[in-house]
């Protein structure tokens, strides 16, 4: 992985073999970034990406592997309990044009991965949900 600050922006590189939520986690603990807005481009081999089921309060997920292309990854950089928290949604699309998107778990890239991460000023922290089951957004 590499990156570069451009005025509240980091342009963030990372390459094959590296998994992507602990890479961002790595930059995100090295550079202080306590809240930011994500968004990136590349491809994956290996992925899980999850659907919440709002019923049943659980995640169900769905792992895919071979060639696939991120067709958008967005989300936010934040805190729960001070210490570094991310909640990023990924669709990647494979070699016939077929998408499959959720709730990121975990990518490994197989050729590169572009992240533009825009710092935002102050922090939010996430708290658990009981109603929802989710880490929500706290102000």
């Amino acid at each position: 992985m590499e990156y570069r600050k451009f005025g509240d922006t980091y342009i963030v590189r990372m390459d094959r073999d590296e998994e992507i939520l602990a890479q961002l986690k790595i930059f995100a603990e090295k550079e202080q970034v306590k809240l930011a807005s994500v968004t990136a481009l590349g491809a994956v081999k290996d992925f899980t990406i999850g659907v919440f089921d709002t019923s049943a309060k659980v995640y169900h997920s769905n792992r895919f592997q071979g060639v696939y292309e991120i067709v958008s990854l967005v989300g936010t950089i934040n805190t729960k309990d001070g210490d570094f928290y991310c909640h990023l949604h990924m669709c990647a699309g494979d070699q016939e044009g077929h998408a499959f998107g959720g709730h990121l778990n975990e990518a490994v890239i197989s050729a590169t991965c572009e992240l533009v991460v825009t710092c935002l000023p102050g922090e939010t922290d996430r708290v658990f949900s009981d109603d929802v089951g989710l880490n929500l957004i706290s102000f």
